[in-house]
């Protein structure tokens, strides 16, 4: 590995105008940094093969990867023997720290061959580019069902509030996403911030799946909207609410009632609105 590679952090500094009714001040500011990153996948008697590219916010890239293996149905918790970065090479110096390969313990839980071929890749605003058809963008792993406890109303409310307090990088850019794990008394587990909210969902299963914890949780926290990608995220985790600080959408309040997921929009201290 290049002695010059640097691993890239969340933010970037920059020099910007800012043009008020007052004049013009020119002074340093932060960027949410948005990179590639690429999936690569391997197991025993397999070489590692790319299954996925996505732009995302460098940071818990291991947990990205894991996390998003376990949402497309293509490892279990307790499968994944290895996460590392790659070290071809032929690895240009600003491609070290954005290729992980993911080793598994035996064979992927599905195929990736025909749903996650070699050229897939996704912007930091799509969770499900990549897929070719209708019926395998619906086709969504499912986790156990949860049966634990969930969150009350009055706690669905304070917990956009809650995951708020945790995002530091958007604090310093303004510019990601994040998502949070959280019991049913509105305890944090672990929140991950990203440009794209899908990454941050992978972050959060990921972490909790790297770590020996599993990913199911009472609730699971997004900052924005709660689209179909989200919904399929949490299905996959198995966890047992979404709450969004946004609006759903109609396929994605559709999905959630059909997997007995709990979806809340439009959360905020004065009020929530529950779908299903």
């Amino acid at each position: 590995m290049s002695e010059r590679a640097r691993r890239p952090g969340p933010t970037v500094r920059t020099r910007v105008h800012e043009l008020t009714a007052d004049g013009e001040r020119r002074h340093e500011d932060r960027l949410a940094t948005e990179e590639p990153l690429e999936i690569r996948l391997a197991w025993p008697g397999a070489a590692a093969r790319r299954v996925w590219v996505t732009m995302r916010t460098p940071g818990h890239d291991f947990e990205l990867a894991a996390g998003w293996l376990l949402h497309e149905g293509l490892v279990r918790p307790g499968d994944v023997h290895e996460v590392a970065y790659c070290t071809d090479t032929d690895l240009a110096p600003e491609q070290e720290f954005n290729v992980v390969t993911v080793t598994l313990d035996g064979p992927p839980a599905r195929d990736p061959g025909h749903r996650h071929t070699g050229l897939s890749a996704g912007s930091s605003a799509c969770g499900v580019c990549g897929k070719d058809s209708v019926a395998s963008a619906l086709d969504v792993p499912r986790g156990e069902p949860w049966t634990g406890e969930l969150p009350g109303a009055p706690v669905v409310r304070r917990l956009p509030e809650l995951l708020r307090e945790r995002q530091t990088v958007f604090s310093r850019t303004g510019g990601v996403h994040a998502a949070g794990l959280f019991t049913a008394a509105g305890e944090p587990l672990v929140v991950r911030e990203d440009v794209g909210r899908h990454n941050a969902v992978d972050k959060v299963s990921g972490a909790r799946m790297l770590a020996g914890a599993a990913p199911a949780e009472a609730c699971l926290v997004v900052s924005g909207r709660a689209g179909f990608e989200l919904v399929q995220k949490a299905i996959s985790a198995g966890v047992g609410s979404l709450v969004a600080v946004g609006a759903p959408t109609s396929l994605s309040v559709r999905l959630a009632e059909g997997a007995g997921l709990v979806l809340y929009g439009f959360t905020s201290p004065q009020r929530c609105v529950r779908y299903t």
